[in-house]
């Protein structure tokens, strides 16, 4: 669930030869907009590793210009509704996707289980919802949520949408028929602010969108996150 289907389905993406961010073309959100929101979650302990993951040695959203400046104009566009994204994770190196895979493969590291995948045995969560490449990597896809703020849009706090980032499980689905009401709503608003702003939604995971087109379709990066 970590991951939508690739944008080729005849051929391997190329791992780009790049070794910094501005090599890349990836660039800091926070250029564009330096009061967004984010909680980076694989910068930190709180995800379903449990643990810093590989290649993030900053709490920061990196992405491709044309997604950076797209996801900018979304945020502002809702900063008029009083609403305010809050981002989870951007471009994701392929080092950082080995990790995932290592993880998954150690089946004896239980310690996110109640969190992040209750229902499901780890042996069904690599392939199912793990692979070894991610969409992630090519900078056009961000996981995130939407705020409410009051009147004076301060005070933002995050929508129930059902389950939190990273849940492994068929309520994470954007339609999920186990969501509430309520909670289709949220995920409603969410869905139409990236899709008029250009992002499409993976149906698997509320929180996942990706640039359309791709700036960078066939190519995945492996620069740190810093």
């Amino acid at each position: 669930m970590l991951l939508a289907a690739p944008a080729w389905a005849d051929a391997p993406p190329t791992l780009s030869s790049a070794r910094t961010a501005a090599e890349a073309g990836l660039v800091d959100i926070r250029q564009l907009v330096p009061d967004i929101a984010e909680d980076i979650k694989y910068a930190g302990s709180d995800n379903f590793v449990g643990a810093p993951v590989d290649g993030y040695r900053a709490p920061k959203c990196l992405l491709l210009r044309p997604a950076a400046e797209a996801l900018a104009r979304v945020e502002h566009e809702l900063r008029a509704e009083h609403r305010r994204l809050q981002l989870y994770d951007c471009y994701r190196p392929a080092r950082a996707v080995a990790h995932f895979v290592r993880w998954a493969g150690d089946l004896s590291d239980q310690r996110t289980k109640a969190a992040h995948y209750p229902l499901l045995d780890k042996s069904a969560l690599l392939g199912d919802y793990i692979a070894p490449v991610s969409g992630h990597s090519r900078g056009g896809t961000v996981d995130l949520t939407l705020m409410q703020c009051d009147a004076h849009g301060a005070h933002c706090t995050p929508l129930d949408m059902g389950t939190d980032f990273d849940y492994f499980g068929t309520l994470a689905n954007t339609d999920s028929p186990e969501a509430t009401p309520a909670q289709h709503a949220n995920r409603a608003l969410l869905r139409a602010a990236m899709e008029r702003g250009g992002f499409r939604n993976y149906a698997m995971e509320w929180w996942h969108y990706t640039l359309t087109p791709e700036p960078s379709p066939r190519v995945i990066y492996d620069v740190p996150v810093e």
